[in-house]
């Protein structure tokens, strides 16, 4: 099964470097740019663009089904690694590191600074649904070390207050890590470790958590009943599934069951070796290979 391309930077732009870009809740692709933006060396592994200085300037570029647009953010007070679109035209990053503990920011319409805010130490997911809810899920590190990322999944309204966190049902394992995430209008999905179970959030309070098949998946995408859950492997089966397979589920009251299998392949059928944190909206499931700058999508 080959995944099919999405979108691509505009080639006027192959000379800046991405900071971070991600699929919105209206499925706009969005690009964050920095063009002074220097690679340091990282002697454990590859290294990503960052701001040569604080605060900095950014471009956003914005693909709408093809028709382009520009943004200027003024004054970035973070080195950021997600971007997000909110309701009203407003923009939300998310950094590392900051001035203080703020390392998340809010932008209008016209670019400037709204508002600066802690979001909590190693997001490892930031997505924004169209009903003003903004989700946040954590890594480890985060996770034992921040007090604001300890719950592993949070939810804040698009103004950066934080509204929600993640509380386990008796019998269920605290999160220590999110594996994999999806956000749809007023919900989000997450499958974290320990156990993987698949965990259902709701903005009104709703929680439901279901026992699921595939240990450590990346990537998550929901449908009524059905399920992908990209990468993993079964607990039943011996053998070690690659990072391209896709597992298709059904979700009965208390489980999930794998229906059928597949192993993703690149549009020129080329293997689909690796890749960062998809983006799972609904049933759609976005992710780029070894460039930010290409977006492909696999859907349910």
């Amino acid at each position: 099964m080959a995944l099919r391309p999405y979108a691509l930077l505009p080639r006027q732009y192959d000379d800046r470097k991405v900071l971070a870009s991600t699929v919105d809740a209206w499925g706009r692709v969005l690009w964050l740019i920095c063009p002074d933006a220097v690679r340091p060396s990282n002697p454990y592994g590859s290294s990503r663009p960052k701001p040569p200085s604080l605060p900095f300037d950014a471009l956003v570029v914005i693909n709408d089904a093809g028709a382009v647009q520009e943004r200027t953010l003024r004054g970035v007070l973070v080195a950021p690694h997600r971007i997000d679109a909110l309701p009203n035209g407003r923009i939300v990053l998310a950094g590392k590191r900051s001035f203080g503990d703020r390392n998340g920011q809010i932008f209008g319409r016209d670019g400037r600074s709204r508002r600066s805010f802690a979001m909590g130490a190693n997001v490892a997911f930031m997505m924004a649904d169209r009903r003003n809810s903004l989700w946040t899920a954590y890594t480890d590190e985060g996770i034992y070390s921040d007090p604001i990322s300890s719950a592993g999944l949070a939810r804040w309204d698009s103004g950066g207050n934080h509204q929600w966190e993640y509380w386990p049902p008796q019998g269920i394992h605290h999160i220590t890590d999110i594996e994999a995430l999806n956000v749809a209008d007023g919900a989000a999905w997450a499958v974290y470790w320990p156990t993987s179970p698949l965990l259902e959030a709701r903005a009104n309070g709703q929680l439901r958590v279901w026992q699921q098949p595939v240990t450590s998946p990346r990537g998550l995408a929901v449908h009524n009943d059905r399920l992908l859950l990209l990468g993993g492997h079964r607990r039943d089966c011996a053998r070690q599934d690659g990072p391209a397979t896709a597992h298709y589920c059904h979700t009965t009251d208390g489980e999930a069951v794998v229906v059928e299998e597949a192993v993703l392949t690149m549009p020129n059928g080329d293997p689909l070796r690796s890749y960062p944190h998809p983006i799972g909206r609904g049933p759609n499931l976005y992710l780029h290979g070894r460039s930010t700058k290409q977006w492909y999508v696999l859907g349910l």
